[in-house]
């Protein structure tokens, strides 16, 4: 985890807050809009209360900006990553993998990993097909019909729930929703022929796994270290002998003894 100074927090604050705002304005133009126009063109949703309409508005505004705030966060962060443009060992198996799987097995794994949007989507979804469906009954008022809307919407957004609880259970109980053995080309074939298993992440958001390919690396650092110290001590020590053989020769020349110095100097060779 990065640590940011004094600065880069405030920066990081002020551009949250930029986006924040600029959403906020934005979706709350856009709801605005939405309601005059919808007032305009639908009786019954010109029977709303000023209230409610106020309250579609500010939601509208809430909604993009805490969508833009994020983004902007987001965006801020990767330009200060010092590995913005790393890409990590999983998320290259996965592009493997991605190009790999069936047009169905795609369009499982974009539900997946959408699941809470869709459920959002749901929500609107129903809501806007039972408003269409109720507002044909001319003996219901106005209030009955959002009220009856509302329920149906409800109870389609909590089938959506519990789907995706399901799913998420599911995958937890048989560990295929993080974690999977695959087969990928192996890296070091040459002919990129032979298939080898191995075990995956999958990513919750790219870059999550990034540490792990960070760690590894540092490892493997300092194993070379190691194994570079360890190597130089050997020759440290071989240089010692030779060193302690040369001076043993040249002090047997000195006292006199030619046939000692020459077994010592074959000893040290």
């Amino acid at each position: 985890m990065k640590i940011l100074t004094k600065e880069e927090e405030q920066e990081h604050y002020r551009a949250t807050v930029t986006g924040g705002l600029m959403g906020g304005v934005t979706g709350t133009a856009a709801g605005a809009l939405g309601v005059y126009g919808a007032t305009a063109r639908y009786p019954t949703f010109r029977a709303l209360t000023l209230p409610f309409k106020a309250f579609l508005i500010a939601s509208s505004g809430t909604f993009a900006a805490i969508i833009a705030a994020d983004s902007y966060s987001r965006r801020f962060e990767a330009s200060k990553h010092p590995e913005k443009n790393y890409r990590d060992e999983q998320e290259t198996i996965q592009e493997q993998i991605a190009s790999q799987r069936t047009t169905k097995e795609k369009a499982m794994q974009w539900c997946g990993d959408n699941r809470y949007s869709l459920v959002f989507g749901s929500w609107v979804a129903s809501i806007s097909v039972a408003m269409g469906i109720i507002n044909r009954n001319p003996y219901q008022t106005t209030q009955q019909k959002l009220v009856q809307a509302r329920v149906w919407a409800q109870g389609a957004t909590l089938a959506a729930v519990i789907i995706s609880l399901a799913f998420e259970g599911s995958d937890r109980m048989s560990k295929t929703g993080r974690w999977e053995t695959v087969k990928i080309l192996d890296p070091n074939d040459p002919e990129h022929k032979h298939y080898i298993e191995k075990k995956i992440h999958h990513e919750r958001y790219a870059g999550e796994d990034q540490w792990m390919d960070m760690v590894e690396a540092e490892e493997q650092r300092i194993k070379e270290r190691e194994r570079a110290v360890k190597e130089r001590e050997e020759a440290d020590k071989k240089a010692g002998k030779v060193s302690k053989a040369t001076k043993q020769h040249a002090s047997n020349l000195e006292k006199g003894k030619p046939e000692e110095s020459k077994d010592e100097k074959l000893n040290a060779a």
